[in-house]
């Protein structure tokens, strides 16, 4: 089997091994509250960084499903939104390098593509690799974005926040990729923001400040968090205004938190990721929640 070197290239010179931690999210699965998306996009825009290498996308993704966009004025197409896979090298506050890898989740050849990504860790000597996500959870705002964890080595975990579940989840690169670097012997560890689930389809800050912690406590890394905590200042208040001036999704939002609060206190339970008790349904949270996630969105837009 190819190592599948072919779907990428280096940009310049081979780093040299510094046994960097790997960081890797894909745009395609499950990412409640855009958490990875979030922090990805906070890592590039208050981190020095540069391209180490890019994917052969043409290979990897199917345009028609996701088809990217393009700018049309003065009668004529002006800009062409390339998707881009790539690997770059980040410093973080310290100086210290990482790799990062992000980009569309690959729609064909997952198997090949993880073969490049474990030739890449192989090649440039990675010490860890951490996947980084949200996934909805029956929680409330008002309690602290907890950040559940899974690894290729139980040793790689303190036990705090692991899944501890037997789950059967539909697939993706993330997860595979996590998987076949297990095989291969490399250490990998997952990291997933639980986001309330009412929140799942908006920009919640938080989830990607709970992941930048996590990823900071799991690779030693020193990465800036100030302007994700003052994101989340912002969107709290935003949330919280709305929550207030709605009595159905208020009930909603207490009935998370006696949930929440009452496994808290709780030390002979499992993990709540599997925990289904006091979840208030669907018809519960009805019209006035999709009311509130309206409003929401338009108190995002006029911001």
């Amino acid at each position: 089997m190819s190592n599948g070197s072919d779907l990428y290239e280096f940009v310049g010179e081979l780093p040299e091994p510094e046994s960097p931690v790997l960081v890797y999210w894909f745009d395609g699965f499950v990412d409640a509250g855009k958490a990875g998306k979030g922090l990805i996009d906070h890592l590039l825009a208050t981190l020095d960084h540069e391209v180490v290498a890019r994917f052969d996308v043409d290979t990897l993704i199917d345009y028609r499903s996701r088809r990217p966009e393009m700018r049309f004025a003065d009668g004529a197409f002006q800009e062409y939104a390339a998707p881009e896979l790539t690997l770059r090298r980040v410093h973080d506050d310290t100086g210290s390098s990482f790799l990062l890898l992000s980009g569309p989740e690959p729609d064909v050849r997952w198997e090949a593509f993880a073969a490049a990504v474990i030739d890449l860790v192989e090649r440039l000597d990675v010490r860890l690799s951490v996947g980084v996500q949200g996934i909805p959870n029956p929680v409330p705002h008002t309690r602290p974005i907890g950040v559940l964890s899974h690894a290729t080595r139980p040793e790689l975990l303190d036990g705090n926040g692991m899944v501890d579940v037997e789950l059967r989840v539909p697939g993706n690169v993330s997860s595979l990729l996590e998987y076949r670097l297990g095989k291969a012997g490399k250490d990998a560890i997952g990291l997933v923001a639980r986001v309330p689930h009412y929140l799942a389809e908006s920009d919640y800050p938080q989830a990607s400040l709970s992941l930048l912690r996590a990823l900071s406590s799991v690779s030693g890394l020193l990465l800036p968090s100030d302007d994700l905590v003052e994101a989340s200042r912002r969107a709290d208040e935003l949330v919280q205004e709305q929550v207030e001036g709605n009595e159905q999704v208020a009930k909603v939002v207490h009935a998370l938190e006696s949930q929440y609060d009452a496994f808290a206190g709780s030390e002979s339970r499992g993990s709540l990721i599997a925990e289904q008790q006091a979840v208030p349904s669907a018809d519960e949270i009805g019209a006035e929640l999709e009311q509130f996630l309206a409003e929401l969105s338009d108190g995002d837009d006029g911001s």
